[in-house]
């Protein structure tokens, strides 16, 4: 995957990966969505129409100058007026996402702005969302009323009636950010809702949460990068790319750590788009202190006690995956006793409280001396292991067992394996 830097890259670049990532999510088709950027001469860089999304090069890219004249192979997107008005609407945006992801225009659909006070981090990426009344795609009619929308509310997500969702951000990477994030959410809550009653977190909860964590970590200066600890990082980054690709880990939210030496270990660094990170980025924690210079995790405190406590455990993976946080968010049980794999390679997984997060961060710690997977309500599922990789197999198995059981929930109550069964299966694969 190419690494994505706004400062170095061109308008026509930025506009090629994004829209790339956009289609081979599944976030948009070959025909649909467009996204722009305006550039510091007021010109408008934008998708072109009618080209197939999942081949477009650079040289498909279509310049707007600022005095109208157009430059490129294809006509502009048909929805560029709208593009225009938010941006004279706003002069602070300067990127702009729309698109037809499906549960984003479930909520379009259903006339309905979705709630993002699931999990801690959304409501600070997506801000306030708007809702744009019906337009005809393409006419001025529809870019006045989204336009009217970005102007009087002060929103950068708007959801458009029976159409989609339009986005804006400050660079490019900002605005993905925001439509990834608002996806992901959107999919949970369909999900949580196809299980149970869906549970938000309250302002008060959320503020508390964030206000728990350090804002600066001790840093120490004699960092050395020996041949091992390289190699960790290689891997880390190419795992996190292959759990971003699978839609295990959003570009906002994720976090992997590795054991290096006793208690030391290597973890992600905090506000880096989790597409992107560098073998460079990754964070060097040494008797709990950082690696100079680099912000870690959020979470480095609870995994550097998780190592502490359980020296069977070389590997955590924290992360949101949607049928997991189906879960977590409807605060329904997640049996793993669904098939005989899913049990073998995780056991019985338990869910404990959001509140946890910010009280002992011992009695977390302690609970993966007996499970290898815990699920937080509205925040997370956090999984371990021995190795990364059978780490990340545990996720995968985790992730796929809790979509089988959302779509279970469509067909009819669900029949768990009985504790004989289970029994049966800790004798034959001598499992304690």
């Amino acid at each position: 995957m190419k690494q994505l830097d706004v400062k170095f890259m061109h308008p026509k670049e930025q506009i090629n990966v994004i829209i790339g990532r956009i289609y081979k999510s599944g976030m948009t088709t070959t025909s649909g969505g467009n996204i722009s950027i305006m550039d510091d001469n007021g010109d408008i860089w934008i998708t072109p129409s009618g080209v197939d999304k999942g081949s477009l090069t650079v040289n498909d890219i279509i310049c707007i100058q600022k005095d109208g004249t157009k430059i490129g192979l294809h006509k502009p997107s048909s929805e560029y007026p709208f593009h225009k008005a938010i941006y004279e609407a706003r002069p602070e945006i300067k990127a702009i996402i729309h698109a037809h992801p499906p549960a984003l225009v479930a909520f379009s659909i259903a006339r309905q702005v979705p709630d993002t006070n699931i999990v801690p981090q959304a409501k600070n990426i997506c801000g306030e969302i708007g809702f744009a009344p019906y337009g005809c795609p393409g006419s001025e009619d529809l870019g006045r009323k989204i336009a009217n929308e970005f102007k009087n509310k002060q929103f950068k997500a708007v959801i458009m009636e029976n159409h989609g969702v339009v986005l804006g951000g400050t660079d490019m990477m900002d605005a993905y950010q925001r439509f990834e994030t608002l996806e992901f959410c959107c999919r949970t809550i369909v999900n949580a809702g196809r299980i149970g009653k869906i549970n938000t977190l309250t302002d008060e909860q959320i503020s508390k949460y964030i206000n728990l964590f350090p804002k600066n970590i001790a840093p120490f200066m004699d960092v050395t990068y020996p041949s091992d600890e390289r190699a960790i990082r290689t891997e880390m980054v190419k795992i996190i790319r292959r759990a971003c690709d699978q839609g295990l880990m959003i570009s906002t939210y994720g976090t992997v750590s590795v054991r290096w030496k006793e208690n030391d270990f290597l973890i992600t660094p905090r506000d880096v788009a989790r597409w992107d990170i560098q073998p460079k980025e990754i964070v060097q924690i040494k008797n709990g202190m950082a690696e100079a210079g680099k912000t870690p995790s959020r979470s480095a405190a609870l995994h550097h006690r998780i190592y502490q406590l359980n020296p069977h455990i070389n590997s955590i993976i924290t992360t949101q995956a949607t049928n997991l946080m189906a879960h977590a968010v409807s605060h329904q049980k997640f049996d793993v006793r669904t098939i005989p794999e899913s049990w073998i390679f995780l056991q019985d997984v338990p869910s404990i409280p959001f509140s946890m997060l910010y009280g002992d961060v011992d009695e977390v710690a302690k609970l993966f001396s007996r499970n290898r997977v815990v699920l937080v309500e509205n925040d997370s599922v956090i999984v371990t292991g021995d190795k990364l990789l059978n780490t990340f197999d545990y996720l995968e198995v985790a992730e796929f067992s809790a979509n089988s059981l959302v779509m279970a929930s469509s067909i009819g109550p669900l029949q768990p394996m009985g504790d004989a069964e289970i029994d049966e299966l800790r004798i034959a694969f001598n499992v304690k």
